[in-house]
Order: C-alpha cells, then sequence, then structure tokens
C-alpha cells in the first residue's frame, strides 16, 4: 500500500505538470481556433533557456523564471501570433496546421544547434536542498508541491479568466466570428495576442517544472506534449476541468505502469507508449464537436494528361540515370535518398491531396516497409518487394479503420500518436512469435538490407539503385496520375470537399478511406524499401515521428495535388541541404532549418509551389525547336562529364543556364502578339467578325 501511495503521489505531480501545459493548449484553441503542434516545442524551447540561465550562467532562479515566464515566453508568442499565423489566420485548417508543425520542428533544430545534445544538461529541482516532507507513508519533495499548486492556481485562474472576464468572452468569440467580435468594439487582434502570451507562458512553465525529471533532449522534451495533447482531448479541446481530469488519468498511469508493469524485454516500451496509446483511445471513444473556426479553403486539384505524365516520368528516369553516372560512391549514398524519399513523398498526394486525410505517419509506413524488405528480401527476392508494399498496405488500413471518425485536427493527431506508439515501443521490441511464426523488427538495433535481384541480376552498387528508385518514382507517379483521371480519383476529391455530401449521395465513407490509406501506405512502403536498400542498415530513429516533419513540411510546401510533387520533395529536401553542408560543412545547423523556415512561409504560396514551377517551365515543353535543344546539349555535356572533360559542377551550372535561356527564349516565341486597336466601327472590316463581337455591341447599346 505505500507504494501505491508513493507512485500516486508522483503521478499526481507529473500530472499537474501535463495539466499546466494542456491547459495552455486548450486555451490557445479555444480563443484562436489554432491547435498548436508546437505547444510542447515552445515549453522545451523555455526549459533549455532556463538552464542556460541558471546552470550555464549562475543566475539566481527567481531572475531567470522572471525573465523566462514574463519576458522571453510573452515576447516569443506575440512573435509566433504576428509573423507566423495571423498571415494564414484567413487559410484553411491544414493550412495553420501546417504552419504550427514547421514551428516544432524549426524549434527543435535551433535548440540542437544551440545545444550541443551529445552534451548532457541535467537541471537541479526546486528546493532541491530540503528535505522532503511526508504525506502519510509517501515522501512529497518540495518540487512536486509547488507543481501541483500551480496546477491547481492555474486552473481557477483560467476559469474566472474565460468565463468570469469580458476579455475572456472577447478571446471565446474571437474564433468564431471575429468580424462580428469587432463590431461590438472588441478587438479581435487583442484578443489573440492576449491568448497567445497566455499560452506560451502555460508551456513555458510546464517545460521548466518537467525538466528536472527528465532528459534536457529537444526531440524528446518536445514530444512529451503528447502527453498535453491527450489531455486535451480528454477535455475535448475546451474545457480546462476536464482536461485537468485527463492529465490525473494520464500521470498515473505513467506512474503505476513504472512501478508494476512487469519486467521483461517486451513491456518496457509500453510506459513510453502509453500517453500516445491514451491518446488514441481518447480520439475514438470521447464524441467531439465540430472544430472551431469557420475557414475552409479547398485548393483545386490538376487534372495531369497522360502525355504530361509520361514525358514527367521519362524526366525522372532520366535524371536518376544522368545522377548515378556522374556521383562517387559516397555520394549516391547521400543524394541517393532523393527518389526514394519521392516515393515516400508521393504517399501524399493521394491521401492528402485528393481524400484531405492528414496524415503524420506516412514514415513510419515507410519503416514497415523497410522491415518487412530487411527481414524476406535478404537475398534480393523480388516477391519480397511486393509483400512490403501489401504489408504497408494493410498496416494503413488498420489505421483507417478507427480513423473513420475523425477528420482534420483530429485525424493528424491520430496518426501521429500511432507514429509515436510504433517508434517507442513496436519497432523497440525484439523478435517474437506469433502462431509458431517468427516475427523480427529491427531487433532492438540495426538491421541489415540487401538490394533486389531483377532478371538474374544482383542490384547492389549506389547507381543500380538509384536508378531503379527512379524508376519505381515514375512508375508511382503515371499510377498516381492515372488514379487523378479515373473515377475513384473524383469520388477522392469529393470526399475531401465535403465526407457528409459524399456519404448523402451514396459514397462509402468506409470503403473510400480503407482504400486511399492502404493505397498511400503500399506507396509509402515502397519507398521505406527502396531508402532501406540505399542506406544499406537501417535503425528505428530514421522513421520516427520527427524524421518525419521536414518530409510532410516540403511535400506541403511543393503542392500536395500535383503528382510531380514526389520528386520534387525528394530532390528538395536532399538535394539543396547536402550540397550546401558540402560546400560548407559549418552549415549543417542551419541548413537543418530550412525544411522549417519554408513550412512557415506557406501563406505566401498555399496552393504549393510545384505547380507554379510548371506553369514557368510550360513554354519549354511546348516549344519543339527549344526542348529538342535542351535534350541535345545535356546529352552532349553529360558525354563531356563521363570522359571527365567537364566536372560536375560545370555541368550543374551548364544546364541551369541553358535551360533558363531556352524556357525565356520560347515564352518570347509563344507570347502572343498584341493586336492594334480597332474602333467598333471598323469589326468585321479591318479585322474578321468574331462570335463574341454581337454580344459586345449589343452589351454597349444596352448600357448607352
Amino acid at each position: 500500500m505505500d507504494q501505491f501511495l508513493t507512485f500516486g503521489i508522483v503521478g499526481l505531480s507529473t500530472a499537474a505538470i501535463y495539466a499546466v501545459i494542456g491547459s495552455g493548449l486548450v486555451l490557445t484553441y479555444t480563443t484562436t481556433g489554432v491547435f498548436n503542434f508546437a505547444h510542447g516545442a515552445a515549453g522545451m524551447f523555455s526549459a533549455f533557456t532556463y538552464w542556460q540561465l541558471t546552470v550555464g550562467w549562475g543566475w539566481p532562479v527567481p531572475v531567470a523564471l522572471a525573465v523566462v515566464l514574463l519576458l522571453l515566453a510573452p515576447a516569443f508568442g506575440l512573435l509566433v501570433e504576428r509573423f507566423i499565423l495571423r498571415p494564414v489566420q484567413a487559410l484553411g485548417e491544414a493550412e495553420r496546421l501546417v504552419m504550427t508543425v514547421a514551428l516544432l520542428s524549426g524549434l527543435i533544430g535551433v535548440a540542437r544547434w544551440i545545444w550541443d545534445p551529445n552534451v548532457a544538461r541535467p537541471l537541479p529541482a526546486f528546493f532541491a536542498d530540503r528535505a522532503p516532507f511526508h504525506i502519510g507513508p509517501a515522501a512529497v519533495t518540495w518540487h512536486q508541491a509547488i507543481t501541483m499548486c500551480v496546477a491547481l492556481a492555474v486552473a481557477a485562474g483560467l476559469r474566472v479568466l474565460l468565463y468570469r472576464t469580458r476579455a475572456g468572452a472577447e478571446m471565446r468569440a474571437t474564433v468564431d466570428d471575429r468580424a462580428l467580435v469587432g463590431l461590438t468594439g472588441a478587438d479581435p487582434v487583442r484578443a489573440n495576442k492576449a491568448a497567445w502570451i497566455m499560452g506560451t507562458q502555460l508551456a513555458a512553465l510546464g517545460g521548466i517544472l518537467i525538466a528536472p525529471s527528465v532528459t534536457l533532449d529537444a526531440a524528446q522534451l518536445s514530444l512529451l506534449i503528447v502527453s498535453a495533447y491527450t489531455a486535451a482531448v480528454f477535455g475535448r479541446l475546451r474545457s480546462v476541468p476536464l482536461t485537468f481530469i485527463g492529465a490525473v488519468v494520464i500521470g498515473c498511469t505513467e506512474s503505476y505502469l513504472t512501478g508494476y508493469l512487469p519486467q521483461n524485454d517486451y513491456l518496457p516500451g509500453l510506459r513510453l507508449a502509453a500517453p500516445a496509446l491514451l491518446l488514441f483511445i481518447a480520439l475514438l471513444v470521447f464524441p467531439h464537436r465540430r472544430l472551431r473556426g469557420r475557414d475552409r479553403r479547398l485548393a483545386p486539384v490538376p487534372v495531369p494528361t497522360p502525355r504530361g505524365t509520361l514525358v514527367f516520368a521519362a524526366a525522372t528516369v532520366a535524371f536518376g540515370i544522368v545522377l548515378a553516372s556522374m556521383l562517387g560512391e559516397a555520394d549516391l549514398i547521400t543524394y541517393g535518398p532523393i527518389f526514394a524519399l519521392g516515393v515516400v513523398a508521393l504517399s501524399y498526394v493521394p491521401l492528402t491531396g485528393y481524400a484531405g486525410q492528414i496524415s503524420l505517419c506516412q514514415l513510419s509506413m515507410a519503416g514497415i516497409g523497410a522491415v518487412v524488405w530487411a527481414h524476406f528480401g535478404d537475398h534480393g527476392q523480388l516477391w519480397a518487394l511486393g509483400l512490403a508494399v501489401l504489408v504497408s498496405a494493410v498496416a494503413g488500413a488498420l489505421i483507417a479503420l478507427p480513423a473513420l471518425r475523425l477528420s482534420g485536427v483530429y485525424l493528424a493527431l491520430g496518426t501521429a500518436a500511432f507514429a509515436v506508439v510504433l517508434d517507442r515501443w513496436i519497432f523497440t521490441l525484439p523478435a517474437f512469435h506469433v502462431l509458431g511464426v517468427e516475427i523480427a523488427l529491427f531487433d532492438q538495433g540495426s538491421v541489415e538490407v540487401t538490394g533486389p535481384s531483377l532478371f538474374g541480376l544482383r542490384l547492389n552498387s549506389g547507381e543500380e539503385l538509384m536508378v531503379l528508385a527512379a524508376v519505381c518514382l515514375a512508375l508511382a507517379s503515371i499510377g498516381v496520375a492515372a488514379l487523378r483521371r479515373g473515377r475513384f480519383g473524383r469520388r477522392l476529391i469529393a470526399l475531401r470537399d465535403s465526407e457528409a455530401a459524399y456519404a448523402t449521395l451514396g459514397g462509402n465513407l468506409l470503403v473510400a478511406k480503407v482504400l486511399v490509406f492502404a493505397l498511400a501506405s503500399g506507396i509509402a512502403g515502397l519507398g521505406g524499401a527502396l531508402y532501406g536498400m540505399q542506406q544499406r542498415a537501417i535503425t528505428p530513429d530514421q522513421f520516427n515521428l520527427v524524421a518525419g516533419l521536414p518530409i510532410f513540411l516540403v511535400a506541403v510546401i511543393g503542392g500536395l495535388g500535383a503528382v510531380g510533387n514526389g520528386l520534387f520533395t525528394g530532390t528538395a529536401l536532399v538535394g539543396p541541404t547536402n550540397a550546401l553542408i558540402a560546400v560548407a560543412p559549418s552549415l549543417q545547423n542551419p541548413v537543418a532549418l530550412l525544411p522549417a523556415l519554408a513550412g512557415m512561409g506557406l501563406g505566401k504560396s498555399p496552393d504549393g509551389i510545384s505547380s507554379h514551377f510548371r506553369r514557368q517551365w510550360e513554354p519549354l515543353g511546348r516549344d519543339r525547336v527549344a526542348f529538342t535543344a535542351l535534350g541535345a546539349w545535356l546529352v552532349t555535356a553529360w558525354l563531356l562529364r563521363l570522359g571527365d572533360v567537364i566536372d560536375g559542377w560545370t555541368f550543374l551550372g551548364g544546364a541551369v543556364v541553358v535551360a533558363v535561356a531556352l524556357r525565356t527564349w520560347a515564352g518570347v516565341r509563344q507570347a502572343p502578339v498584341a493586336e492594334p486597336e480597332i474602333p467598333v466601327e471598323w469589326w468585321g472590316v479591318r479585322r474578321d467578325w468574331r462570335p463574341e463581337d454581337g454580344e459586345v455591341l449589343a452589351r454597349g447599346v444596352a448600357a448607352s
């Protein structure tokens, strides 16, 4: 009994921290309509800053607390509201979600840049030099007592603020109708600023309170927010008291699992994954009201032409062949993932671009495909590649079944929880048996991966694997384009536009979601298998949630409705970053921030930039003379490069210069010739009569 009470006290103190962080999340969502995925990262960054001030520079604790909570956290909240979220306030829910995901990724990158992750940074608890006091047989430290008192004060303060003050009423009303709130004399912008300031302060307070009991690691501390997410979902994203109840459930569950979980090789990860499992269960069990905010922006999804798709596929294969023939073995390992990660990114096109289903676990699906290939394709059996796709598709279908009642932010939370469960528990399991069949994943370490055998040839070199990945990306792009032109593609577009209307008109939501999740997961599994072949060995960390965020961000930036987004994402994610690091190794940390910075700039191009690039280069594709000249020049330069007449940088620079020049020339050739203005009375005399001229004249006579 004494042990039970002791673990209960520990659980309540942890629950108090989750309640503080979760209440800040509820406050931000209730008052602004933005679900802040970066909420935990703000607490993480505040904890690191507090450590720097107190331990690193020796500041007094009260001064450091005042600086972090009263100066830095409010300033950060104001900057986020003004420069990151206000520009996308009028856009749809997905765009606002992407901005907070970009902020999460960016803060993790900045923290790793400033504070070396390989250096331990222990943070002392409050009043650590004082002896704990006892409540019955359980010892309570002063830090735990302060934490629980702070949580109670936060709960009471938020309740009074939101439901007993005019400012709280303005903050809650702003998210529903900003224009109407403005007519009452309130200032919606001011209300949003206040919400972000207080939300960031609560995140900072929670980060400082929990930091002494965990490792100061950027990714780990940021993902502790999963527990706060769970508490907020218990409160249905609007109730602070229910959020506190959810925090108590989570904190006590973690504590009692620590104390009473049997000791074996299969269950340690269960305690780490428990918050994510509870989040997934809460999302499925609790009823959810309509998401706050009424903005809904749907971008048109282009229909690719068969000719354009085939030209793009041929260009993808040609790009792979050129790269494979020009790069050395070391560079092939570095740049080889362009096409494999491109296949993973392509999975977002049918899932999110066509069907509107937000998923943050596509890289986890790629991990499943990589593991299946590693174990069943160890001798190059080509059928194992199909098995990897099939198993990944089945895993995606299993996600779709419970996700049937989730959408938007709730679906993103559910898929993120699934990814965390795989990261922290499933992928860490040793080999086990099910019905007499041995199932091995990562074997609690790394798994070696080999290439396939094709027509009796074993593909194991970097050049061969890169070309194989390019061919797979080209074929997958053709398939996704054909899907968009087909009946099922049109059904997915209808599903994205309105699930209720889709079901009302006879569509089967269960079948549609299961099929599109299975399709997207199968594509991701293929990409994961190709990625594993090129890496030679794979570990669970290569497929975790944090590693998948940059892929998601770059895919959204490229435009989720464009079939060419797979190649764009793989090239943009791997090419420029590694090239910059090769030129200047000191830029490694700044370069890691590029996907996050690009995601924060989504407000300037919410439809993605792949379509913008396509429109810019269409004149070159339509001009046979210019296109033929470009092809001839590239072939000539490639042969010169193979003969070591020119180096790779000369080839790359020359290709860019010639392509831009020919595109400009083609654009000039295709520009419409401006006709001299002819008076209306000479229409049909000095120029041919046009069908629309009659309507123009009729409108002019009516207006006069």
